[in-house]
């Protein structure tokens, strides 16, 4: 369609501009006839007047495919005006006669060797966009020639027809050779033939990700910089791709190619721009920061940058989009260009959006007092959604600049007290938020969030509103009336604020137990027994039966403490940052998603990485390495999207739990077993003590029996399972656990030594640990605390060290963990980052877990789904390792790997060679396909391993290798 515009264009400059008109002009029945005949003609002007006659109809839509010999039969021609347009046509209906366009191919032939180079490019380019197959071998010799051509307007030609042969017939090419002409033509004398045969390469390499067409060394590098300041703007974008896919060698070498691109920024083409930005973004990465060369780069990204502002608004929207993403990475660049984000009054909306997400980003200590000004100023505007974005583009600079906290509220106060409706709302949602990030500061507006109660009429603000009351209802003297206001019309809230309810007032009765009895009843009755809501009844039920058996957990659970939130929840996943870093200026950068996650086919799902920053390799072991090492000083956990690496690997719900405490021990499990679901209803709270409150009065029933039935089946027959308590699936015995080893040396730890291992007992992830005091002193106050891991590992309760531990003695400590905590990759995958604390110091280590530790006991996949996925995985995704000098039986290795939750699906023995077919699921859901297969007599073992997440294959096949070793 492409080529067929541009040659449209190109004919335009032949014939009259005023005339061509007429052509496309409605034609009477039996015009067929008549231009067959035109055709046949012998005078050249009639017969150029019916091609154009038969082209218009083409272009309207009108089959003349019936012509198509007689079109064909005028390709022998002189006039170059007439050869285009039959070209144009051959192109159109070449798929629909095949056999006709064979025809065509001695005019072919003869043409690529026509004296005009004009008539030799124009032959080569119409074979490229015939994908016909049955031609296609026809047109070898002809675009051999083209491609050696003297004119470089033909080479160029040329080197782009490969790429459309490519597309129609892969092995043809390779066969013939032209993948290794194309890539002699990158040192060719001509910048126009090295970029068309860059973007050749390119597009071939990039359906077959695989191939390494493009083997890019620095003398290669060279002749494209060469290139890149001679070719078309087109040209260099081509070029500028490519150099983005070099990976350096050193700084040194990176350093010489930023300077050699920097000039591409002063481009009139934002493509351009754009393109060189990319790669200087990616250099960037091996650039030491404390090279000078490194800070003067930054201030020369900013300037383009901001002039790409200064264009239409649709480019100004993609130019914003690519600067959200780099501000993301590198926000140092643009800090001191905070105005220029500063919205105009005639920005189209899509533009103002954009911008305001990039000046929160951007804020900081120095720039706050201007931002809030301005957003203050938004925030009376007319159009409705940029408002409210501005009003909660408050909240998150309160947020995110903690000294600016104070004055972002009372500009919210503020802004309550002009009571237009959507800002009031706005408002309340930002400040519950503030509240959250700053507890126990800012309470004292409570009192004016309340006198607006009233006018919340949006799901989001009336939640909000709830959680307020619900969390600070002490503070609150009517907190029961506002709540019990807002439950008369339970029925038609949303689920938002149906949920918010229900825990709010559980919530106030924790806290105001006497008071009350009656509405809590209420609520609870609402959810559970006139509620269609599966989450809402669910919640209900799990509050009734915490209410009723064990009031002081219910207290625990409910008002636990909660986790403050982070400065900026919607920045991008890092992995998946570093990839969009690497797609700058293409539709990824726009959207913000992989190419994988819209472009259908094999084409676009390479993931691209960054590659790694200089001196990134200092040891995390050390406190003194900084926030490197710091557990609290990690960058924010983000829920992973899906697509990128973590989405696929860790797809799991990172919802904190509600409470750290430990598990409920055995007994109270077994006797929750043991009960009706919900026997008793609240009567076990009436005269319970509750936290110091005596008087709880009577009146709670059990909920109607009608609702019970459908949960007593499960508690009866599974509870007992479900908290691994009754032997259940419990994991068989003799499953592996590696050695212990020292994790934190006496020398490191100021005389604390911690030696450990991680088992998996009966279900549970367990980290053993011996503590060894070697110091002079008595050590007491543990505590323990991991950095975010690949797998969300957390202690599931605190560091149980009863006792005070004494100089020279040892204790056995072990410390059940949980996989809800948060998530962010590791490198190497199973790394571990861990904090002590004692009443000494904080003290820092690493370890590396098994990954056998997440193997789950429910991990046996059924033969047909297994059969199924293997197939389904594709083989990119599957990884051979071969285990040394293992001699074990096959029976004995399956034996031996069930124990660590590695189940055998099939056995099948081919040629002497046992073959077992295996499955195992880790914690997180994701699941490892193997095959394992033992040759008798061979003490070497070859496995191979499928699976969605192949970056955990390398783990996987370590704990394989341990398990049947030890």
């Amino acid at each position: 369609m492409q080529e067929w515009a541009s040659q449209l264009c190109e004919n335009r400059q032949f014939g009259s501009k005023m005339t061509d008109s007429k052509y496309f002009t409605t034609t009477k029945k039996g015009e067929i006839f008549e231009l067959k005949a035109e055709l046949n003609s012998d005078k050249k002007e009639k017969k150029k007047e019916a091609v154009k006659k038969v082209i218009a109809s083409m272009t309207v839509g009108k089959d003349v495919s019936a012509l198509f010999p007689d079109v064909v039969n005028c390709m022998q021609t002189d006039n170059l005006e007439l050869k285009k347009l039959v070209y144009l046509y051959l192109m159109n209906y070449a798929k629909s006669q095949p056999d006709m366009a064979i025809m065509a191919v001695n005019t072919f032939v003869k043409d690529c060797e026509d004296p005009n180079p004009l008539i030799r490019a124009l032959a080569v380019r119409t074979m490229g966009c015939i994908r016909v197959d049955k031609i296609t071998e026809y047109l070898c010799e002809p675009l051999r020639k083209c491609l050696k051509d003297e004119d470089p307007y033909v080479r160029k030609t040329a080197a782009v027809c490969v790429a459309k042969l490519h597309d129609i017939n892969a092995q043809l090419v390779e066969d013939q050779g032209f993948l290794d002409t194309l890539k002699d033509l990158i040192s060719d004398s001509n910048p126009m033939v090295v970029a068309n045969a860059v973007a050749a390469l390119s597009e071939i390499a990039e359906s077959h990700p695989n191939s390494n067409l493009l083997d890019l060394n620095p003398q290669t590098i060279n002749k494209l910089l060469t290139a890149l300041n001679e070719c078309t703007e087109w040209g260099q974008i081509f070029i500028l791709d490519c150099l983005a896919n070099y990976t350096p060698r050193d700084d040194r070498e990176s350093q010489s190619i930023c300077e050699r691109v920097t000039p591409r920024l002063s481009h009139a083409n934002s493509a351009v721009v754009l393109s060189a930005v990319k790669v200087l973004m990616k250099f960037m990465e091996m650039l030491p920061k404390d090279l000078d060369y490194y800070g003067t780069l930054l201030k020369k990204l900013a300037p383009p940058l901001v002039t790409l502002l200064s264009a239409e608004p649709e480019l100004q929207y993609v130019a914003l989009r690519n600067i959200n993403l780099i501000v993301q990475r590198r926000p140092e660049i643009l800090k001191h260009e905070m105005k220029v984000f500063f919205v105009k009054y005639n920005d189209p909306i899509y533009v103002k959006l954009e911008k305001l997400d990039i000046m929160i980003r951007l804020a900081s200590q120095a720039n706050i007092a201007q931002v809030l000004a301005e957003l203050k100023e938004y925030a009376t505007e007319v159009d409705v959604d940029f408002v409210r974005k501005a009003v909660r583009a408050i909240g998150r600079c309160a947020i995110k600049v903690e000294q600016s906290a104070e004055r972002c509220v009372s500009t919210l106060l503020d802004l309550i007290q002009t009571k237009v409706n959507y800002v009031v709302q706005e408002a309340i949602v930002v400040i519950k938020d503030i509240f959250r990030k700053y507890p126990n500061k800012y309470e004292s507006v409570i009192a004016t969030l309340c006198e607006n109660l009233d006018s919340l009429d949006e799901p989001e603000a009336r939640a909000a509103m709830i959680w307020i009351v619900g969390e600070y209802a002490e503070r609150i003297d009517n907190a029961d009336e506002l709540l019990e206001s807002f439950l008369e019309g339970f029925h038609d809230e949303s689920t938002q604020v149906q949920l918010q309810l229900l825990t709010a007032i559980v919530k106030l009765f924790l806290k105001k137990p006497t008071e009350t009895q009656e509405l809590v009843q209420q609520v609870l009755s609402l959810a559970t027994q006139d509620s269609d809501n599966p989450d809402l009844r669910d919640r209900g039920y799990i509050y009734w039966r915490l209410l009723s058996t064990d009031p002081v957990a219910a207290k625990e659970v409910v008002l636990a403490e909660k986790p403050l939130i982070s400065e900026e929840t919607d920045l991008i996943e890092p992995t998946l940052l570093e990839e969009l870093i690497c797609h700058i200026g293409t539709l990824a950068s726009v959207y913000h998603k992989p190419p994988s996650a819209f472009v259908e086919g094999s084409r676009g799902v390479q993931h691209k990485r960054l590659p790694g920053s200089a001196g990134s390799g200092e040891s995390v072991e050390s406190p003194d390495t900084g926030s490197a090492a710091g557990v609290s000083d990690a960058p924010p956990a983000v829920i992973p999207s899906q697509g990128d690496l973590l989405g696929d690997l860790l797809n799991l719900d990172l919802t904190p739990p509600a409470t750290t405490g430990p598990p409920p021990p055995a007994t109270s499990g077994l006797q929750l077993g043991a009960m009706d679901l919900l026997g008793g209803g609240l009567d076990s709270l009436l005269g319970g003590d509750l936290g110091g409150s005596s008087a709880m009065g009577a009146g709670f029933g059990a909920p109607p029996a009608a609702a019970a039935a459908p949960f007593s089946a499960p508690v009866s027959g599974g509870l007992d399972d479900l908290f691994d308590l009754g032997g259940g699936v419990g994991m068989p015995m003799g499953a592996y656990s590696p050695p212990k080893t020292v994790w934190l040396p006496a020398m490191k730890g100021k005389g604390l030594e911690i030696s450990g291992t991680f088992a998996r007992r009966a279900g549970v992830i367990q980290m053993e640990m011996t503590l060894t005091n070697k110091a002079m002193s008595v050590m007491t106050d543990f505590a323990i605390q991991f950095n975010r891991n690949s797998f969300g590992l957390a202690p599931a309760g605190p560091l149980q060290v009863l006792t005070p531990l004494s100089p020279n003695q040892s204790i056995e400590v072990t410390l059940p963990l949980s996989t809800v905590g948060p998530v962010m990759k590791m490198d190497p995958l199973n790394n571990l980052q861990v904090a002590v604390k004692n009443n000494i110091d904080v003290f820092y280590f690493s370890c590396q877990y098994p990954i056998s530790m997440l193997f789950v006991e429910d991990g046996k996949m059924e033969r047909q789904v297994f059969l199924a996925t293997w197939k389904d995985i594709p083989n990119d995704s599957e990884a051979q390792f071969q285990i040394a000098d293992c001699r074990l039986s096959s029976d004995a290795a399956s034996n031996k790997l069930q124990g660590s939750n590695i189940f055998t699906i099939a056995k099948r023995t081919v040629d002497g060679q046992d073959m077992l077919y295996q499955s195992t699921k880790l914690s997180n859901g994701i699941w490892v396909l193997a095959e394992l297969r033992v040759q008798t007599g061979n003490p070497n073992f070859t496995v191979c391993l499928k699976c969605r997440a192949p970056e955990v294959a390398q783990c996987v096949f370590q704990s394989y290798e341990a398990v049947l070793k030890n």
